[in-house]
């Protein structure tokens, strides 16, 4: 069975949570609270997913404006991630491979394969870019 988009649904969630550009800190909290409810929801409608998409751009743009970094390198990315969400590396064994293998990838020891980088998007569902 294919989940269709509901625009009717989206319109719902639209009103509810009034997404919009953020300017103030506040708005960034607000945006960043229910971004981080989603990312962790369990079987997100596609309606879910499509405001989590924007709700992300969003606060990406804003933290790139007002909270410029330096880029970090895959495995503290992922190190934070794992931190965040609760994950060990016991849990991404089997995933992205041995308990050797996950140690030296979390540890920067060696670097993360675009089919490990695949495999770790869908884990914590976020974009596997964020490891290349």
């Amino acid at each position: 069975m294919t989940l269709t988009f509901d625009t009717t649904a989206y319109s719902n969630l639209l009103r509810q949570y009034i997404p919009q550009v953020i300017e103030t800190e506040e708005e960034y909290n607000r945006a960043l609270k229910i971004a981080e409810k989603l990312t962790f929801a369990k079987n997100r409608t596609p309606e879910e997913k499509a405001l989590h998409k924007l709700l992300v751009t969003l606060i990406e743009t804003y933290e790139a404006e007002n909270y410029p970094m330096e880029a970090s390198e895959p495995y503290e990315i992922l190190q934070h991630l794992m931190e965040a969400s609760g994950t060990r590396q016991a849990d991404l064994v089997g995933i992205i491979g041995s308990s050797g293998v996950v140690s030296e990838v979390v540890n920067g020891k060696r670097s993360i394969s675009k089919a490990q980088a695949k495999l770790l998007g869908d884990y914590f569902k976020v974009s596997s870019s964020l490891f290349i």
